[in-house]
Formats: structure tokens, sequence, C-alpha cells
């Protein structure tokens, strides 16, 4: 099992890691710690293997932290989950280790994708002799493929689904809409909407909100950005 510590100084976000967490086989949450010194005690007495780290909390920030645990030599691995989004704190936080870096709002699907992702790379790297190929390197460690061509979708979307997924958001007027929302009225499943939605997020053309409920699960809400809609042409043409 790998140990995981989250640092969150909001009670509710936190929360809401620890239930994705326990939904991801392979990881035991170790503690939560709502500051750097709360953190800083719990890695003196557990054995974490992995952080999901907050950047904006209050006296240390994630960063500082992040740089006292690596000065202090720890080589725990850390996974960023926090709403800043600029450049440089997401180049200090690279600088420092972070292997994977989660921009809130996000859903489960991308969270859960980068603890197994993590897990995999785990796995490879445990045994001290096992000798790697530059393609293992290249797919399981940097997650490189071989290039695509110009306007390639993804595996498994195809151009005239997302024609269809594109048309009905279009008739949005710019609304905000759910996942569940925008899967009935195209007509797919949930789960096939979301890899669709994903890749128009990845592109630039659609931006996340998210409601916290008092109960349950937080509702993620979608709206798609007018003044970039031009990045899905050319994913499109091939569907004309």
């Amino acid at each position: 099992m790998i140990n995981v510590l989250i640092i969150e100084d909001d009670p509710m976000v936190a929360e809401f890691n620890k239930r994705y967490l326990e939904q991801v086989e392979g990881f035991a949450l170790q503690g939560i710690a709502a500051s750097a010194d709360e953190a800083i005690e719990i890695l003196k007495r557990e054995d974490i293997d992995l952080i999901l780290l907050d950047i904006y909390m209050p006296r240390l920030s994630g960063l500082e932290l992040l740089s006292k645990i690596r000065k202090k030599g720890k080589g725990v691995d850390v996974i960023v989950v926090s709403a800043a989004s600029d450049s440089y704190s997401i180049k200090k936080a690279l600088q420092y280790g972070a292997v994977d870096y989660l921009i809130k709002p996000f859903e489960f699907e991308r969270f859960s994708e980068a603890l197994t992702t993590y897990r995999k790379r785990a796995m490879l790297m445990q045994d001290d002799q096992e000798k790697l190929s530059q393609v293992d390197l290249d797919k399981q460690i940097f997650h490189k493929d071989a290039p695509g061509k110009p306007g390639e979708l993804p595996k498994g979307l195809t151009r005239d689904t997302l024609k269809l997924v594109w048309e009905h958001i279009q008739r949005t007027d710019n609304e905000a809409f759910s996942t569940e929302e925008i899967a009935q009225r195209v007509g797919i499943s949930r789960v096939s909407m979301r890899k669709y939605l994903s890749f128009l997020g990845q592109i630039g053309i659609l931006k996340t909100e998210v409601l916290y409920g008092s109960v349950g699960r937080p509702v993620y809400k979608h709206r798609y950005i007018s003044s970039k809609r031009k990045a899905i042409h050319i994913y499109l043409e091939a569907a004309r």
C-alpha cells in the first residue's frame, strides 16, 4: 500500500480528497494536515510515500513547505492539488519534484488518473535491479507516446461524436451544464461524455466550475469559452 498524507486547510475539500482517495485501489490515508506545522509533525511520525499538497495555506504555503521538505532530504513524492494555476506556482512545484499537478476544480477521473499513474510508476521503480528500455522509460515514466498527426484525436474518441457533442454544447448559449445533462442531450453514456469533455478542457475550450453541497460529492458544471472555439476546428475537419 502507498501511504498518503493530505495537506489541505479547507476541511470540506480535505474530506472530498479523502473520499476520492478511498475509491482508488492501492492507497492508504495516514493523516490529514491543515497546516505546514501539522504536516511536519505527521511526517516525523509516519512513513509517508505520497503527499497530496495544497499551495494556498496559512502562515507557510505549500511551496514553502515543499522547499523545507526537500532541504531536509526527504524523498517523499508529491502531487499538487491546488487552485493555484499561475505559471510561477506550477514551475516551482515541478522544480521541487512534484510528480503531477491537479488544478481545482477537477473531477474524480483526473484524480484517479493521477494516482493510478503514480502507482504504476512506483511499482515499476521499486525493483532496483530492473533495467528499463528507452521505450519503457518514455511510456511508463515520462508518459510520452508516439507523436500523432495534427488534428488526431485521443484513443477512444471519434470525430463524428465530437462534432455532435460540440453542436450541443454550442446550443447551451454559454450556460453552465453538467456532464449528465449534456450526455442526455447527445444520447451517449455519462462515462463516454466525460472523455469528450475532458478532451475539450485539455485544448482550452471548456472551463469547469465546482459547486459544493452540504452532503455528497461536489457538483461539476462546464462552460465553453467562446474566444477559444477556433481550437476545435482542426479536430472537426474530417467530420465535415
